[in-house]
């Protein structure tokens, strides 16, 4: 199992497992994380998935898609150089303990 932590706009954190393969936004949606609202579905057709990814682990995640880019073009909140869809996040045993951070704002 892979452990992500979900930290809140005012610090609060969740710590959830999830198989290798599954999308950091499955597993969110599965557990009712706030912030995660994931209105596509997963098919990087909206930008409410939107979180960054903490900076210990921007170097182990993929770089993003020039799809993935125009979406966070749209996102509600600021993009920055570790904003990623979770959507396109999968998860894998090097990601184990992967930290993202949810945008204040989703849409």
């Amino acid at each position: 199992m892979v452990k992500v932590t979900y930290r809140q706009p005012d610090g609060s954190e969740q710590t959830l497992e999830g198989k290798p393969g599954d999308s950091v936004m499955q597993l969110a949606i599965g557990a009712g994380v706030p912030g995660i609202v994931a209105e596509c579905g997963g098919s990087m057709a909206c930008a409410t998935c939107h979180v960054y990814v903490d900076d210990a682990w921007t170097e182990k995640t993929d770089t993003r898609s020039e799809s993935e880019e125009d979406m966070l073009d749209c996102a509600m909140a600021e993009m920055k150089d570790s904003s990623r869809l979770s959507c396109q996040l999968r998860l894998t045993e090097a990601l184990d303990g992967l930290v993202v951070h949810i945008p204040e704002e989703q849409f």
